[in-house]
């Protein structure tokens, strides 16, 4: 899953595309380079920032997620808003993606169950524009496993179907870089479930943590690595910002394994 955001202020890639030409001829080059899936962003969930209108949010996606989708290429919208979930499915996206696993809006189960829409549920602890909170966990692995299948449960009593759920962990959204690395190792814990797995590590700040690197677009090395042992330990999905070296390491990884 390569990422395209259309924002000003993503902690990575902010600024980078508020013309839409350059987000289209950049999720373009992404699938040219082995993307299955081009996920669209127009509200930033850094920490600290502050949420936009339903209405901004689609101005800024919606001529992307339309010619990408022309095109044949499967779009997800990442949005916590139903009303701009419900036009980038009707502009041709085929996925959801909610940081929020359908608690912001209460209106966007029932349009996912109209639409027969796939949705990625991802674990968040506090919310954006208040930096996140930081639960203390005697289990993160477990917590959030639980948390997560209570949600598609949840999804799936309101007929939602099993097949068109994933699970995200929610790397980076209110944990500590020990936590980070614990949901890494144990994606296979959230895969036994039976659900696919995404997780979206690409370039985040406790890789920073890590390895001294403060410049987010120079953690790519080490998300490269984290996305190959995140496929290794059970993941289906990686989401990530540099899709042609990630694309190379788990082509060589398939080989070696």
């Amino acid at each position: 899953m390569a990422i395209v955001n259309v924002t000003p202020d993503s902690f990575s890639d902010g600024g980078e595309r508020l013309d839409p030409e350059q987000a289209i001829d950049d999720g373009l080059r992404f699938v040219s380079e082995g993307a299955d899936i081009v996920d669209v962003g127009g509200e930033s969930t850094r920490p600290g920032a502050q949420p936009i209108d339903a209405a901004e949010e689609l101005r800024r996606v919606l001529p992307v997620v339309e010619s990408l989708a022309r095109r044949g290429i499967t779009v997800s919208i990442d949005t916590r808003h139903a009303a701009v979930a419900r036009a980038c499915l009707d502009a041709g996206a085929r996925i959801v993606n909610d940081v929020s696993a359908l608690r912001d809006d209460p209106t966007m189960m029932p349009l996912l169950v109209e639409r027969g829409a796939p949705v990625v549920l991802m674990h968040r602890a506090g919310r954006a524009e208040d930096k996140y909170a930081v639960p203390a966990y005697d289990d993160v692995v477990e917590e959030v496993r639980v948390f997560l299948l209570e949600r598609a449960w949840a999804c799936e009593a309101s007929g939602v179907a099993c097949r068109d759920i994933a699970l995200d962990p929610g790397i980076g959204f209110g944990k500590t870089v020990e936590e980070n690395v614990a949901l890494i190792a144990g994606a296979s814990r959230l895969a036994v479930a039976g659900y696919p797995v995404l997780i979206g590590a690409s370039r985040k700040s406790f890789i920073g943590s890590l390895t001294g690197i403060a410049e987010p677009r120079r953690r790519d090395p080490a998300s490269v690595w984290l996305a190959v042992e995140a496929i290794r330990r059970g993941a289906s999905i990686v989401r990530v910002h540099d899709v042609a070296a990630t694309r190379q390491a788990l082509a060589v990884w398939q080989v070696m394994r």
